[in-house]
């Protein structure tokens, strides 16, 4: 019983080791976040399509959940963004923003996220995440707060738009209308993106849309913003969320599928990036797959109590890290300060004016952006900084599930692309040694005359069996009247399928009639397994494979000797007989 609530509840392994200085760190992170999270929270609802409550709502169950089954000691969860967006993406394309009909969708998607997420982490599919690549993500991350920030010019306007994800037809809506722009509005939300922009630049400690959130709840009560024509949040219901079951609809959930899958992983691809990072930097571990199942919990059981999806939030816990939190319990502060919020303080936000909620989304969304990231792929390969751009592109004007599928795409077709063309090494001997390296990247490595050395730096599979055999066959022609033995090291080999065995037997034969011999040296256990089982050693012969590049060419010499074929000795011998090969 010990052992399965070891396994399952990852609080056991903290719990008993907890003590005073643990909680007085994890009570600071737990306020902090906790007062974040509370216009975060509603901002980001407003992304989702669905009234501000509901960001509230899901700082109840999730956070209080999360922290039994997490391993990350310093993943802050709640609404993120980026979830947000591919929720209004997906969502609204089956319903109103703001309906009733939407946010029971809304809803549903999140116990099937959940769901998902769970049925992955039980069946230790962590690694699926890998399908995003960094580049996606880069790409993914670039185009998401821009889209996020254009969704919001409604609100920062006073204007009414249509609930596009296409930053170009907002813009054309945002012309059209132009002289519908409410002054007084855009007043409110422009000084808000100034103010929120200075706060962050004298980097005050406390956090600047609460702040911000503050200060323009008490000018619009003490102003009576509603009466200028400021659109206000307004009534905002009071009490916990109640426990009801999502309207389950088996036509709505098919519609909802691929919004689901992708909210999915891109919730768990945030989760994990982020556990790992804080990880890595506080020397603990976490574990991929556990972190599915208690972010997969988090959103389940919180849809039964009208949550909307929760992921890691970065900002959120950076501020948490800063603010010395020590254990996962700092979730369940920040889950307390929200129940206190909902109990007593709900009447107060009837004042909060939209704009402003709209510049705290927006400067939000803006500080995602990474140029940097981008710098650094272009700079360390040029491919994975052409597929981010790809992404962010195919996100801006295509659409946001779409964006992230082409680039996931795109990411494979680059990988398949360079594992179907890989490196071949043509390797030299470096004098008064038995080592053979790259002749093109050290220029110690000198050829030896009549042997032509050959790594092949990637598995051997019917992906690029062709290329191979190709290559080797080329590169000997193009040096066949002074070549008379070629080596394939084999060492980087390791794998080898039956498509590559023809390829590999077409080879040997185009080889030898051209009265050239084929060796094959420092091949691994599994392939010298496939080597013998297909029948190419004795088709090759199986004094024509050795452990190393050195030991064939060592026989090749001596069998040359014996020959007495002296026009055919390599200029080299000597410096290779002084090597002791």
């Amino acid at each position: 019983m010990l052992k399965w609530l070891k396994k399952t509840f990852k609080i056991v392994d903290w719990l008993p080791f907890y003590s005073l200085s643990k909680f007085q760190g994890d009570l600071s992170a737990g306020l902090t976040t906790g007062i974040m999270f509370i216009p975060q929270g509603m901002a980001y609802a407003v992304i989702a399509g669905v009234p501000p409550i509901y960001g509230l709502y899901a700082g109840v169950i999730p956070l209080l959940v999360y922290p039994f089954l997490g391993t990350s000691k310093n993943l802050s969860v709640g609404p993120v963004a980026v979830d947000m967006l591919i929720i209004a993406a997906g969502v609204s394309l089956l319903a109103e923003p703001n309906s009733a009909e939407y946010i029971s969708l809304a809803i549903l998607l999140t116990m099937m996220a959940g769901g998902l997420q769970l049925i992955m982490g039980s069946m230790q599919l962590g690694a699926v995440f890998n399908v995003f690549s960094r580049p996606v993500i880069a790409g993914f991350t670039l185009a998401a707060p821009l889209i996020i920030a254009f969704t919001q010019m409604n609100n920062l306007l006073g204007i009414e738009l249509s609930n596009s994800q296409y930053i170009v037809v907002i813009i054309e809506e945002v012309i059209q209308k132009f002289d519908q722009i409410d002054p007084y509005t855009f007043a409110w939300g422009g000084t808000a993106i100034a103010l929120l922009a200075i706060i962050k630049y004298i980097k005050s400690s406390f956090p600047a849309s609460v702040v911000i959130l503050v200060l323009s709840i008490a000018t619009a009560w003490f102003l009576n913003a509603g009466t200028q024509g400021i659109q206000l949040v307004g009534d905002i219901p009071t009490g916990l969320p109640p426990l009801t079951m999502p309207d389950i609809n088996f036509n709505n959930m098919r519609e909802l599928l691929p919004t689901a899958i992708t909210l999915a992983l891109v919730q768990f691809m945030v989760v994990a990036s982020l556990g790992r990072t804080f990880a890595k930097k506080h020397d603990y571990i976490i574990d991929a797959n556990h972190e599915l199942v208690a972010i997969g919990a988090s959103n389940f059981l919180g849809s039964f109590f009208q949550s909307i999806p929760v992921s890691g939030s970065f900002s959120r816990s950076a501020a948490s890290e800063q603010a010395n939190v020590q254990t996962p319990l700092a979730n369940i502060i920040t889950s307390s300060v929200i129940i206190a919020t909902l109990l007593f303080l709900t009447p107060i936000f009837y004042f909060l004016p939209m704009p402003i909620l709209a510049a705290i989304i927006i400067v939000s969304a803006l500080n995602l952006i990474d140029i940097q990231e981008f710098k650094f792929l272009f700079t360390t390969k040029k491919s994975e900084g052409l597929i981010a751009t790809f992404t962010a592109v195919c996100t801006l004007f295509i659409g946001i599930q779409e964006g992230i599928l082409l680039g996931v795409v795109a990411s494979m077709v680059n990988m398949l692309y360079k594992y179907s063309r890989p490196n071949v090494a043509e390797l030299g001997l470096i004098p008064g040694t038995r080592l053979f390296q790259n002749i093109n990247r050290n220029s110690e490595a000198q050829p030896i005359d009549g042997i032509l050395i050959l790594r092949v730096d990637a598995s051997f599979s019917f992906m690029n069996a062709d290329f191979f055999r190709d290559y080797i066959i080329k590169k000997t022609e193009e040096r066949n009247e002074r070549t008379r033995y070629v080596i394939i090291d084999g060492s980087t080999i390791n794998t080898l399928d039956t498509t590559a065995v023809d390829q590999l037997k077409s080879m040997i034969t185009t080889l030898k009639n051209w009265d050239i011999e084929l060796y094959i040296t420092g091949l691994k256990g599994p392939v010298r397994d496939v080597v013998d089982k297909s029948g190419v050693r004795n088709f090759l012969g199986a004094d024509h494979f050795y452990r190393e590049p050195h030991e064939a060419v060592k026989h090749i010499l001596e069998k040359m000797d014996k020959a007495d074929d002296t026009s055919r000795l390599p200029i080299y011998k000597k410096e290779v007989d002084n090597t002791d090969l």
